[in-house]
């Protein structure tokens, strides 16, 4: 959520921070901003929109060779100029903000009283005054920034720039991601890694509480408590073409059909003949899983989905009891942890704010009714996630830009699969286990083939303004996902409901006007959906089926059968999820909705 770029240089950084915002689009914002500090002089530029607004209000550029840009996303405060970032002080010191600021009302009062006029409705602008009170009472930017810091309550990174401390960035981070670029003779901060792959391949992933100085020679990373932190420099792995379209006409299309590619790297090195293999997750992971006696998740949004979906596989495969929450709800109720339960997060960014406030309130439960071991799934390293768990199993998915997840969700459910058979005993179900999972790239590139008939399918949701989508056993959660893709990006509301529960109330909505979306593979459930299909069809609903080619579905009037090549039950849901996918992906581009960007959502929402 939001965006952060700042550069310190021997050259015009303008262009930098441009391109840096123009790459931090995916995570969603309404506005964006630069200041930058040339001879003394503070210039800011702000608009409302999109990067390519402020572009043409910077013209041929500002010069300058340290400054600040943001993308923002409205959360005090309506979508205006005057509440874009970067907020300014006295003309003097200008910070842009991820987060919210909890205590901004207080602090706002105080600073009005010493003479501090607002100009904005944000929480922001206090962090701009305050830093400027402690820079003027004889203290350099760093401390009036680590001053500033303590008094702050809340999830944030800042980054400042003072017309007097030249050449000088500072930032911090709480509870935002922040990492710094590493150059020869300039330096960076940015969101993520992505906005500065044109400039560099070093980085250094600030932790929480961090407080880094940049200047064109040298950095300094600092505590709160002012101690020098050395932290490792690492080189990413990521190529600039990772984040670029690559001929698509969108990114969520491209990653899309990157799927069957990055769900075989998924499982690469993880399955043995016998098995899963423990041991991906962590040296001591073998010992440690053998004594779970539960499994508690905990995720948001589509995270969420593909737990529900892992609930099936680990109550089947390892016939532990496993329970699925939301992580928004979850440490507001005091939830009773049996012995030896395994806490397992799921987040595509690892800083989804409301999953990690989840992990820390239950690393924090008092001995005796905590939590055996933490276990992160997530698809990006060196992240606060990441860090603050016990174990980790990284999805691989690689960059996912579009904002509406694809690829990230499959390959999560890839990885809970491997986590149902680790947690199994060793037996011929493991080691089928183990031959399925090799078969995932292929079994998902045969679906992909189906993107031509879904998009002519598409052409019957353009003119509608709900559809429902049904499923059962593990299929529910699939046709969840189903739906919430639609609603994403398609602006076309959908609900999901197990398809037994047809008749406790949903039936009332179906006519020949709003489509039915129903996902009936092969399994222990199909003659119960085939059932369910027929409630529907007797009302006048117009079906649309995905259904197994061996499950003895036809078309007719009213019911319209994709056929889907045949799969084993344990990767139905990965291959299911696809042909929704590209049904809510062609949905959207024929009603000319932004698809990468979906109106009022962010990629990474770190903010609860």
């Amino acid at each position: 959520m939001c965006g952060i770029v700042g550069a310190s240089a021997q050259r015009d950084v303008s262009a930098i921070l441009l391109e840096g915002l123009r790459r931090l689009e995916y995570r969603g914002y309404d506005s964006a901003g630069m200041a930058l500090i040339d001879d003394g002089v503070l210039t800011r530029r702000r608009a409302v929109g999109k990067v390519a607004a402020l572009a043409e209000a910077l013209g041929d550029g500002l010069p300058g060779r340290f400054g600040i840009a943001h993308t923002r996303w409205a959360t005090h405060g309506g979508v205006t100029e005057a509440n874009a970032h970067p907020h300014v002080s006295n003309g003097r010191i200008a910070v842009v903000h991820n987060g919210i600021v909890e205590n901004h009302e207080p602090l706002r009062d105080r600073l009005i009283a010493a003479g501090y006029r607002f100009e904005s409705e944000t929480d922001t602008e206090v962090v701009a005054h305050l830093i400027d009170a402690y820079r003027q009472e004889d203290t350099d930017l760093t401390t009036a920034v680590r001053r500033a810091s303590s008094a702050l309550h809340g999830a944030y990174a800042l980054a400042v720039v003072s017309v007097d401390d030249p050449d000088t960035v500072v930032a911090t981070r709480r509870g935002s991601p922040l990492v710094l670029g590493v150059g020869i003779g300039e330096h960076f901060v940015a969101s993520d890694v992505a906005a500065l792959l044109p400039v560099t391949r070093r980085f250094v992933y600030l932790e929480e509480g961090d407080i880094v100085t940049l200047t064109p020679a040298a950095f300094e990373i600092i505590d709160g408590e002012g101690r020098i932190q050395d932290r490792p420099i690492k080189e990413s792995a990521l190529s600039i073409s990772a984040t670029e379209k690559g001929g698509y006409r969108h990114f969520m299309l491209k990653e899309i059909h990157e799927q069957p590619a990055v769900l075989a790297e998924t499982w690469q090195g993880r399955l043995a003949e016998s098995g899963p293999l423990a041991s991906a997750i962590g040296p001591e992971a073998e010992a440690l899983l053998a004594g779970v006696e539960a499994v508690h998740i905990v995720a948001c949004g589509t995270s969420y989905h593909a737990g529900l979906v892992a609930r099936y596989w680990i109550e089947s495969r390892a016939r532990l009891p496993c329970s699925v929450e939301l992580a928004s709800e979850y440490r507001y109720r005091d939830p009773v942890v049996p012995p030896n339960c395994l806490f397992v997060t799921l987040s595509q960014s690892g800083e989804t704010a409301d999953t990690l406030a989840a992990l820390r309130y239950a690393k924090g439960r008092e001995a005796g009714t905590g939590y055996l071991a933490t276990l992160a799934i997530c698809n990006k390293p060196e992240t606060s996630l990441t860090r603050e768990s016990d174990l980790v199993l990284m999805t691989r998915a690689g960059p996912e830009i579009g904002v509406a997840s694809t690829k990230a969700f499959t390959t999560q459910l890839a990885c809970l699969l491997m986590l149902a058979g680790m947690l199994s005993v060793p037996g011929e179900a493991r080691a089928r286990l183990a031959a399925e999972l090799r078969e995932i790239e292929s079994v998902v590139s045969s679906v992909l083939e189906l993107d031509r008939v879904v998009a002519e399918l598409a052409e019957a949701f353009v003119d509608k303004r709900h559809a429902l989508f049904l499923g059962r056993g593990p299929m529910y959660p699939i046709a969840m996902e189903g739906a919430l893709k639609l609603k994403e990006i398609s602006y076309l509301h959908a609900e999901a409901y197990a398809a037994g529960e047809l008749k406790h109330g949903p039936l009332a909505l179906v006519d020949d006007d709003m489509p039915v979306v129903a996902v009936a593979p092969t399994d222990e459930w199909l003659e119960k959906v085939k059932s369910n299909l027929q409630e529907v069809r007797a009302r006048g609903g117009q079906l649309y089926v995905f259904a197994d080619e061996t499950a003895g579905l036809k078309s007719g009037p009213g019911f319209t059968v994709l056929r889907m090549p045949h799969v084993v039950e344990s990767l139905a849901p990965i291959a299911y999820t696809v042909p929704l996918q590209l049904l809510a992906y062609h949905v959207a581009v024929a009603k000319g909705t932004d698809v990468d960007q979906p109106r009022n959502l962010a990629k990474s929402v770190t903010v609860e």
